[in-house]
């Protein structure tokens, strides 16, 4: 019993130099941002870039679904206001926001038409 507590004390001193190397005491926070980095920023960098790619190369008469999931046919396309007319049944047009067209649920009906 009294060799573990000895080894327990000789293991927490400091080392006789006096201080800790300060690059040592911040390996931990630089490793907790290089996780960040690579596990959340980056891959919502891509799904961010990937969208924008999506949303420019809309066409008139593309079949997509908004995020709130209304089915509609691209009509008109308004670049200058960031704007999409969709026809979503005979002679019913709804104008929508470019960004509120959704990627996923889209991409899942041009899935659902090759299969």
């Amino acid at each position: 019993m009294n060799t573990l507590n000895l080894l327990n004390v000789i293991l927490m001193t400091p080392p006789a130099g006096g201080q800790q190397n300060p690059i040592a005491s911040f390996l931990p926070l630089i490793l907790i941002v290089v996780v960040f980095y690579f596990f959340m920023i980056r891959p919502q960098m891509k799904k961010t870039k990937e969208q924008k790619v999506f949303r420019e190369s809309l066409k008139k008469g593309d079949k997509v679904i908004t995020i709130g999931g209304l089915h509609g046919k691209i009509i008109e396309i308004d670049e200058e206001a960031q704007t999409i007319d969709l026809e979503v049944a005979n002679n019913v047009r709804l104008k929508f926001e470019k960004s509120s067209i959704s990627l996923e649920n889209t991409k899942a009906i041009d899935s659902k038409k090759i299969a």
